[in-house]
């Protein structure tokens, strides 16, 4: 469940002043929603409502890093991935070879594609025994933020709360 808290206080600093194709000047707090789907909906709601939108900023807050395991590394494993890299690498290579030799072109292709497995499972074991085990998985990393606030240009701010409280379910939370 998200909450919003559309009148609160702004986080952003007053003196703050517009940089660039994200920056706003003077950013205000408009309101802070638990998920990215309720502030999307919010600043769709000012958009119906005919509110210039390119005056808001949706900010993600409160950033983690989430780390997913994927799997069990092995030195099976570890040959195998240096092996398909190396593949791709050599099989480039070779490509840009062939196109600038007149030579027999299969076997330049195939010779880059052998050496390049052959460097990719070499530097991906020593890699891999450069952990000496610290790290025996595999994982897929990601920074999610735990809050998103939306931000408005200070002219603007007042208008878009009066917009935003017509939106159901975004009354301000009192506590907030």
């Amino acid at each position: 469940m998200s909450t919003s808290r559309p009148f609160s206080s702004s986080t952003s600093s007053p003196s703050s002043t517009s940089s660039g194709p994200l920056g706003l000047e003077f950013p205000q707090s408009l309101a802070v929603y638990d998920d990215y789907a309720a502030a999307q909906k919010a600043v769709d709601f000012l958009s119906d409502e005919k509110f210039p939108v390119e005056q808001c900023m949706i900010v993600g807050t409160e950033l983690k890093r989430v780390e997913r395991i994927t799997g069990r590394l092995t030195t099976g494993k570890v040959a195998m991935g240096g092996a398909v890299s190396g593949l791709w690498f050599g099989l480039f290579i070779g490509l840009l070879f062939s196109l600038f030799t007149d030579g027999n072109t299969l076997s330049i292709i195939a010779s880059t594609a052998l050496i390049g497995i052959l460097f990719g499972v070499i530097s991906a074991l020593v890699g891999y025994a450069a952990t000496r085990g610290r790290r025996d998985f595999s994982s897929v990393t990601q920074v999610v933020a735990t809050r998103y606030e939306v931000l408005v240009e200070h002219k603007s701010a007042a208008r878009a709360r009066e917009l935003l409280a017509q939106l159901p379910g975004a009354t301000p939370d009192p506590f907030a």
